[in-house]
């Protein structure tokens, strides 16, 4: 049976400390059906523990995994999952607040790629968080790498979940199989090409055209380029969204709009964004290199980014703690990161 089902622990306190420990160490010890304890919950927090966001992902992925959980509690600093086998169906998660739903489908989509069957799933929350992947950025970045990857899974936008009202939705349609054909993205193809959105909900439009004319200033866009769209929302909220792609490469920034903040400089944001990852050589963005370590780990690959954050750094490590340090290598240069994974050969081996 090799060591597979010996518990790991986690520090919650390694690295920057934060939720991502906690979703990640979710996803893999359902994956891999290993016992899992986690110690000093988002220790390096302000406000450490689980909050409404961390507890509805471990809910969902205890429930999805058919496992048993203790310390399942708001503000809760320690966290027990024995897991079961992974089953597919219908299910629907709702954070009850503008926490992100979109992190909540991060971490059970990897359990349900392991399912016996497909599934869908309801996601109600925040979908346009400052601290968390946009649902934009989800839907056309994020899921396209793991198309990459061999995974067969689909994102049905229905409402926007700004701060604070929340109450966004989605779907998310997801045939079983893990990330199994290797991902590579080590350069950049040709020029730029751009798209930007000012996306808002419950405001005037002239804020959205404000935005739209900075951006379009900035980089010689047409009008076809820069769209002002309005979306379904409980509450107000505003972003804009630059999207980039050369080549195969591809990155999506977003820059938050808030109340008493001008309309120029939520464009300028998203504009000094957009120019970072431009003047890079490296073709993988600071937040989608920290979200492809864990589906690459199984699927095989490499990629290079051009900043390496302690947010991926710690990722890193908590994969490493289910899959073996020779799980990915993490190569520092003068052009970049590079990151790379030999792939799992199958969930089976994991531990053998």
């Amino acid at each position: 049976m090799g060591e597979r089902y010996d518990e790991v622990r986690i520090d919650g306190r390694m690295g920057e400390g934060g939720g991502q420990i906690v979703r990640s160490s979710l996803s893999l010890a359902a994956v891999c059906g290993r016992p899992l304890r986690v110690d000093h919950v988002r220790a390096k927090r302000k406000k450490d523990g689980l909050l409404r966001q961390h507890l509805t992902a471990v809910k969902a992925v205890a429930t999805v995994c058919g496992g048993r959980v203790a310390g399942a509690e708001l503000r809760s600093t320690a966290l027990t999952l024995v897991p079961g086998a992974p089953r597919g169906g219908t299910f629907e998660f709702a954070v009850g607040t503008a926490g992100s739903a979109v992190l909540v489908c991060q971490t059970v989509l990897p359990v349900l790629l392991a399912a016996d069957r497909p599934s869908t799933v309801v996601f109600e929350g925040g979908t346009h968080n400052p601290m968390s992947p946009p649902f934009g950025f989800f839907e056309r970045i994020y899921l396209p790498a793991l198309h990459e990857m061999g995974v067969r899974a689909e994102a049905r936008f229905e409402r926007a979940g700004f701060f604070p009202a929340g109450g966004g939705r989605f779907v998310l349609e997801v045939e079983p199989g893990l990330p199994s054909a290797p991902f590579e993205r080590m350069e950049k193809d040709g020029d730029p090409e751009l798209e930007a959105w000012a996306l808002s909900a419950h405001l005037p439009d002239a804020i959205g055209t404000r935005e739209l004319a900075v951006v379009r200033r900035a980089f010689d866009l047409g009008r076809d380029q820069a769209r002002n769209l309005r979306l379904p929302s409980p509450g107000p909220g505003n972003v804009v969204a630059i999207e980039l792609r050369c080549g195969a490469a591809v990155e999506r920034v977003t820059a938050f709009g808030r109340r008493r903040r001008p309309a120029e400089e939520v464009a300028e944001d998203a504009i000094e964004q957009a120019r970072a990852w431009i003047e890079s050589e490296a073709p993988v963005g600071e937040h989608l290199a920290d979200q492809l370590i864990l589906p690459m780990a199984f699927a095989g690959g490499c990629f290079r980014c051009g900043v390496w954050s302690p947010h991926a750094e710690t990722h890193v490590a908590v994969v490493r703690a289910f899959l073996g340090d020779a799980a990915l290598a993490v190569a520092h240069g003068s052009d970049g990161t590079v990151v790379s994974a030999p792939g799992v050969r199958s969930v089976g081996s994991l531990g053998d």
